[in-house]
């Protein structure tokens, strides 16, 4: 049996695998990108109901790379952002935090169904990359100036440089011996989609509520999705309600400011993690996404940092070729670590920190934080600085997130 050669494999076809894939064989690389599941499982409207938020520099970075044109039309803009700190047993608090795109030029970031975003990835998918599912990768193996996968098909591909991208489990990272810091929230995330009476004009909506989080996000027409932080304890039941009693307890949280409102099929939950590894590269081998980080949804920032680390990861990659140095060399993939371990960090400790702040409903810290958001609200540079960083352009950029090609 032959062995294909390739310059990079990449295990997990999710959002990020197949950003880094595309974005690498657009500076003339070989990639193959493997993924258990097959294409038209994740398409399936009812495979998982997530949306994610894609950053204004995120969007550069598809539009650079030919993705956007087809998932804009299936994408909402995010014009103004509404925070509020409230109970469900007292009024909310007259702090609140408004974002508004005039100050920065541009929407605040754009909310699509993760499937559309998939379609329009596997749609973008260019010369240089192939994908094979379903398959998921089972063994690396040192190959003497390479690595040699075997994949769960019996295939076998060996390549310069392989990365994981296959998800918070990563079994690559696991076979790696690349251990993880991390610990489960007394939380679950409650997703489904809501249709109301009323325009929602592109406001983002999220309520600090004492069990977690309540984002409304807003989808294409008078659609929003529901991400909805609850105590772990509570979450099943609400779950198991039938229609009527749980758009009921919808209600009561998300108030009548869309006018009447009720779920739009099914309700999915998933566990709250937080996790971070310890090593982001070993020789030849490279983590991306999930496999590298997890982070609360507080933020909606989850998608937009794997999307910098792909970013990152292929400038580098493709930095180390155009000199033409081993593009799987420990000290080429140790300036990706460098670059992107620190900010993963960071805004792991941030989301943590910001769900532990506002996930109760102690007095004193209910008066600081409303205080801190009344501040913020404010004082228009301090504001604005908070938008330019959930837009993603603080730090040290990879040209891919600036528009630029890798």
């Amino acid at each position: 049996m032959s062995t294909e050669q390739v310059d990079v494999i990449v295990g997990g076809g999710g959002m990020v695998g197949l950003t880094l894939a595309i974005a690498l064989a657009k500076g003339g690389l070989q990639v193959v990108v493997c993924d258990p599941l097959r294409p038209e499982t994740v398409l399936d409207a009812a495979f998982d109901g997530r949306v994610s938020a894609l950053a204004y520099s995120s969007v550069r970075m598809f539009q650079a790379l030919g993705l956007w044109q087809g998932l804009e039309p299936h994408a909402q803009p995010i014009n103004d952002i509404l925070v509020t700190d409230a109970g469900l047993d007292r009024p909310a608090s007259p702090f609140s935090l408004h974002f508004d795109h005039r100050e920065v030029g541009v929407p605040l970031g754009h909310i699509a169904e993760n499937r559309h975003i998939r379609a329009a990835q596997f749609a973008g998918l260019c010369d240089g990359v192939r994908l094979i599912a379903p398959a998921a990768l089972t063994a690396l193996e040192d190959a003497g100036g390479g690595i040699l996968a075997t994949l769960s098909n019996g295939d076998q591909i060996r390549a310069r440089l392989a990365v994981a991208a296959d998800g918070r489990a990563s079994p690559m990272r696991d076979a790696q011996g690349i251990g993880v810091v991390g610990w489960s929230y007394p939380q679950t995330g409650i997703v489904a989609t809501v249709e109301h009476e009323k325009p929602h004009r592109g406001v983002a909506y999220e309520h600090f509520l004492p069990s977690g989080p309540f984002a409304i996000l807003p989808l294409p027409g008078r659609r929003s999705s529901l991400v909805w932080t609850e105590d772990t304890r509570i979450a099943p039941s609400l779950i198991a309600m039938d229609e009527d009693d749980f758009n009921a307890e919808l209600h009561r949280r998300f108030g009548a400011h869309l006018g009447a409102a009720h779920v739009a099929g099914p309700r999915w939950s998933y566990p709250l993690k937080f996790h971070l590894a310890r090593a982001f590269v070993r020789p030849r081998f490279a983590l991306a996404g999930d496999s590298a980080h997890g982070i609360h949804p507080i933020a909606g920032q989850g998608l937009n940092l794997g999307l910098k680390d792909a970013a990152a990861l292929a400038e580098v990659v493709l930095d180390a070729a155009r000199l033409g140095l081993d593009i799987g060399a420990l000290d080429v993939l140790r300036r990706y670590e460098r670059w992107r371990r620190f900010d993963a960090f960071t805004l792991a400790a941030a989301t943590d920190g910001l769900n532990r702040l506002f996930s109760n409903d102690i007095v004193p810290l209910r008066v600081a934080r409303d205080l801190g958001m009344g501040v913020v609200d404010r004082i228009g540079p301090l504001r604005r600085f908070f938008m330019r960083h959930a837009g993603g352009e603080i730090g040290k950029l990879p040209r891919l997130l600036k528009g630029e090609a890798a």
